[in-house]
Formats: structure tokens, C-alpha cells, sequence
């Protein structure tokens, strides 16, 4: 056994979830939660099949994300694992859609901070064991760092 780690590639301002399936009707259940959840969706989904021909199946709306996908899912190269990467538009947005679509097994992460993929190899293949999700914490919050979170989250929209 080797734990590696995998960078994935991708544009700051993008978000992305990362998660764990079961079955290749994923990359179309996913698709048809996105773009039902939200309006004009722009987003690129890639899937890593498992058994079979062990392909990377993927879907999405704009082609550079579709793109972007497909080459950090072959990158990863995990069994049944999925990457979604987002434009304009939140993982809370869609979150809880593709929590609900009856293959997906595990959310690893949903974030637009740089991330880093541990991976596990044996003989029989590979698998995500974990993420890094940013950077470490480097104090406690202020009642100034209460405000402006408080603040922020009512400028974008997400409080009242």
C-alpha cells in the first residue's frame, strides 16, 4: 500500500464539490441535479468508473469545466469517486441535490480553496482516503471577526 497525494488543478474563483459514488449512472443523475437546482448551471462533472472499462465518464454545461474535470478525475484515477467543478455559482447552492441523488455515497469536500487529494494504491487499485481543504487555522475569531462574518454572509445574500 501508498498514500499519495493528488494537487487539484483549478482556477481560484472556481468552487468545486468532490465526492464518492457507486454506479456509472452517476455522471447523469448528477447533471440532472445541477441543472435542476440551478437555472443556467455552469459546470463541468467527470466520474471515475470503477469496474468495466474503467473509464473517466463525464458531462457538465461549459466545455473548459468539462474539461478541467476530466483531467483531475484521471488524475485521481479512484475508484468511483466524482469531481464537479462550478463557475459562478455556490456548492450550497446544489449541495444538498446531489447529497439526495440515490448513487452518492460520501461528499469529501466542497470548497473553492485549494486542495490536496490523499489517495491510497494497493494492487487492486486506488482510493480516496481524505482531503485537504485549505490552510490551517491561525487564531480564534474576534467580536470584530464575529461582525464582519456576520456582515459578509448578509451582503451576499445568504443572511437577513
Amino acid at each position: 500500500m501508498e498514500i499519495k497525494t493528488v494537487k487539484i488543478e483549478k482556477p481560484d474563483e472556481l468552487n468545486m464539490i468532490l465526492g464518492h459514488s457507486h454506479f456509472i449512472k452517476t455522471v447523469e443523475d448528477i447533471y440532472e441535479a445541477m441543472v435542476n437546482t440551478v437555472p443556467d448551471a455552469k459546470f463541468g462533472l467527470a466520474f471515475c468508473e470503477a469496474s468495466g472499462p474503467c473509464l473517466v465518464r463525464y458531462s457538465g454545461t461549459e466545455p473548459p469545466l468539462i474539461e478541467l474535470a476530466k483531467t483531475n478525475a484521471y488524475q485521481l484515477s479512484a475508484g468511483h469517486c466524482f469531481i464537479i467543478f462550478m463557475k459562478d455559482m455556490f456548492p450550497v447552492n446544489v449541495l444538498n441535490a446531489i447529497k439526495n441523488v440515490p448513487e452518492v455515497c460520501r461528499i469529501f469536500c466542497a470548497t473553492a480553496n485549494p486542495v490536496e487529494v490523499l489517495i491510497v494504491e494497493t494492487e487492486g487499485g486506488r482510493g480516496i482516503i481524505g482531503v485537504v481543504d485549505g490552510f490551517s487555522s491561525k487564531g480564534i475569531e474576534t467580536e470584530a471577526d464575529i461582525q464582519e462574518r456576520k456582515g459578509f454572509l448578509r451582503m451576499i445574500g445568504y443572511k437577513q
